[in-house]
Formats: structure tokens, C-alpha cells, sequence
């Protein structure tokens, strides 16, 4: 092995920062390949071809700027501790650089560097490097982490909740200005997450009203709307309520902000997880942190299906349990009614949605039909259903063409 690849090969094993890019499959691959003999050519080669065929499925070439890449996003006791608004001591700085330097210096590693002195002169898959100053990149990703984040919280704006926060790899893309109608509503949310965004009081929101009038577009457009501005949304379940607290302990120390977002949410009542979400709802200690709120929509304003049954029985105190049932919508800060729009606000909706996908239709045609559409589908006048009206109509053209 040559001075320069037994150099960076010892090196590595002092990684201390960013040892956690070990768990990513391209550099391991490299780290094995620039530890790997030369003397046993056929396992040497097997290794400069896993490396190569590992780096060709992220469908690049570039090792530089794959490299850097993974190290402006990687998690690690450094950012976490410089995002949180703490200072490093002086020794991890100076390791900070000195690793940073080293990753860079393996980032301009070229086929030629691994292939001298090799007795083989068939072709060899290659790659290609490029400039970049890792320090200097890596001084800027500190000063923007707040909007950009670290680690999973760069790989989407869009979390759910399975055994840990993970990411969603297609999220939904649903945008403020394909939403139409409801700009009261709308603008009661906005403002409520524009003031976490700049950390002023946000309140925990309740959004309530008839199916299919776009209750969790909001949410998630809003979601989409702001994530450039360090907004991230973690979806969960009913039955995930309990794991707020974790999931507010993960996310405490973190400069972005957070929506929890439970969609659908409604309760029978004597459900364990309405407890959890009264106690959260009424600022545990356990539940409070400056970075996030919780936004629920329902069918139900009061969140809990009453039954006449429910009115009756031995309960020395039924009245007062039936209102601490019914009052739990009013332990959210901000509720906001979405109701089903009458006939004139549905054909407004089918209007700008038709002029949104282009369609070419006159507007008494588009209205009759949208109309018809609303009666015939059962579902009745709603955002939901006149954004599947234009979709059948949008089809029916698709078809005849």
C-alpha cells in the first residue's frame, strides 16, 4: 500500500465525530477498499467493484459530491450540540476540522490512486471527483441548520411514527395555492405556524368539520409551504398518542420546528389513549417544548362519540364526567370549523380548480355538471369532491384524445 492510502487508512480508525458515516454503504465500502491488499489481487478488485457498483446505485459518479453530501447531513454530537445553541469545546472543534480535512481528502480519491501498482490492465470502472472545501461548506450548513436541520431531518419535511420518527420517501406534495375556499380558516393556521416559525406562543390546533372540506391538505400544505423555513411534520396515530412525550424528548434540543400531526381523530369514550392526550393537551411537564404544537383534524368538534347510554348509569358525578369528556376539543388553543360549503362556494372551488388544470369548458357547462357530479356521487358538495369531479372530467378528455 502506498504512503498516501496507508495514511488515510490509519486515519480513519481516529474518526471520532463522524464515525457514524460508517453506517453509510458507500463510504463502509470505500473504508474497506482503502484498507484493502493489494497482494491479493482478486479480492482486491472484488473490493474496488463493490465500492464502484454502491456508488453507481445513487445514481452518481461523483464521489466528491456524494461525500460531501453525506457529511453536511450526517447527525453527530458536534451539530447537535452547535445547533442547540451550545459551543463546542476547543477540542472537538479542532477535531471537527482535522476530520473534515481527511473526508475531503478521501472525497478526491480517483481510480488511479487505488489502481497504481496493480498488475491488471483490463478496464477498470471509474469515477470522477470535484472541487470543494468541506470546512467552508460545513461552516454555512452551521449557520443555516435551523432551516435545514441535520441527519433524517434533511432526507424529508414529511416524518411518521414506526418504532421511531422516520421519514416519508414521497410525501404529499399538496400546495396552499391549489387549496381554494376556506381562506379564513387557512389564514388562522398559517399565522398560528407562522409564529412558531419565529418563535413567538403557538397554540395546539383543532380542525373540525365535514369530511372532504380539507381539513389535512391545510396541515400538510401548510407543512410543505414553511419547510424551508426549518418546518417539519411528524404524522402519528390515535393509538401513538403515549409516544409524544419520546417523541418530544427527541426533538427538544432541535432548531427546527415541529408539527405533530394526528389525523382523524376521534374517541370512544373510555379509550386509554384519552387520557394520554388530555394530559398533553393540559402542558405535562412531560409535554412541553418551545419548537413544536400539535395539530388534529376530526369529523367531531367535540372529538368523542357520545352515546344516549353514556347518559345514563351509576355515576355518582355523570354530569361532570360527561363534560370533561366533551370539553376535550377546548383544551386545544385554536379550533377552526371547517363546515361543507353551499352551492355557491362548491362551483367557485370547481372553477378555480378547472382554470388550475387548464380545462377548457364554458362555466355554465362546468357548473351543471360539477353539480350533477356532487348529486349522483353521494358524497355531496365538497373541496374533496369537486377536486374528483375535475379528475373525472380531466380523464373523460384524456380518453377521447
Amino acid at each position: 500500500m502506498d504512503n498516501k492510502l496507508l495514511r488515510l487508512c490509519r486515519s480513519r480508525d481516529l474518526v471520532a465525530i463522524f464515525r457514524g458515516l460508517a453506517q453509510d454503504d458507500v463510504f463502509d465500502k470505500l473504508m474497506i477498499l482503502l484498507g484493502s491488499d493489494k497482494r491479493f489481487l482478486s479480492n482486491y478488485l472484488a473490493d474496488y467493484s463493490d465500492f464502484v457498483t454502491e456508488l453507481y446505485s445513487h445514481n452518481t459518479a461523483d464521489l466528491t459530491q456524494y461525500m460531501l453530501r453525506i457529511t453536511m447531513e450526517d447527525e453527530n454530537v458536534f451539530i447537535k450540540e452547535a445547533a442547540s445553541g451550545c459551543i463546542p469545546p476547543h477540542e472537538m472543534q479542532e477535531c471537527l476540522v482535522n476530520e473534515l480535512l481527511f473526508l475531503q481528502e478521501v472525497s478526491q480519491l480517483t481510480p488511479k490512486d487505488f489502481m497504481d501498482g496493480i498488475d491488471y490492465d483490463g478496464y477498470i470502472p471509474q469515477w470522477t471527483t470535484s472541487k470543494a472545501d468541506f470546512v467552508e461548506n460545513y461552516k454555512q450548513r452551521l449557520m443555516t441548520v435551523a432551516n435545514v436541520g441535520y441527519g433524517k431531518w434533511t432526507k424529508s419535511n414529511m416524518f411518521v411514527y414506526r418504532d421511531g420518527i422516520l421519514p416519508v420517501k414521497h410525501p404529499d406534495t399538496q400546495k396552499l395555492s391549489e387549496l381554494f375556499g376556506y381562506d379564513a380558516q387557512r389564514k388562522a393556521i398559517v399565522d398560528n405556524t407562522l409564529a412558531l416559525l419565529d418563535g413567538k406562543p403557538a397554540l395546539n390546533a383543532l380542525l373540525y368539520g365535514d369530511a372532504g372540506t380539507g381539513k389535512s391538505s391545510t396541515v400538510k400544505a401548510v407543512a410543505n409551504e414553511y419547510a424551508e423555513n426549518g418546518l417539519r411534520l411528524i404524522e402519528i396515530t390515535k393509538e401513538q398518542l403515549r409516544e409524544i412525550p419520546a417523541i418530544i424528548e427527541e426533538i427538544s434540543r432541535n432548531p427546527l420546528k415541529f408539527i405533530i400531526f394526528i389525523d382523524d381523530l376521534s374517541f370512544v369514550e373510555g379509550e386509554d389513549c384519552f387520557g394520554s392526550l388530555k394530559a398533553i393537551l393540559e402542558g405535562s411537564a412531560a409535554a412541553r417544548s418551545h419548537n413544536m404544537v400539535i395539530y388534529a383534524t376530526s369529523n367531531r368538534r367535540h372529538l368523542v362519540k357520545e352515546k344516549f347510554s353514556d347518559r345514563e348509569g351509576d355515576d355518582v358525578h355523570l354530569n361532570d364526567t360527561l363534560q370533561e369528556t366533551l370539553s376535550l376539543s377546548s383544551r386545544f388553543g385554536l379550533r377552526v370549523n371547517f363546515n361543507r360549503p353551499d352551492k355557491k362556494d362548491y362551483l367557485m372551488i370547481v372553477s378555480k380548480l378547472a382554470k388550475l388544470n387548464e380545462l377548457d369548458m364554458k362555466e355554465e357547462e362546468l357548473a351543471e355538471k360539477a353539480e350533477q357530479f356532487a348529486l349522483s356521487s353521494g358524497n355531496g358538495r365538497s373541496p374533496r369532491t369537486a377536486k374528483q369531479f375535475i379528475h373525472q372530467v380531466i380523464n373523460n378528455i384524456q380518453d377521447q384524445t
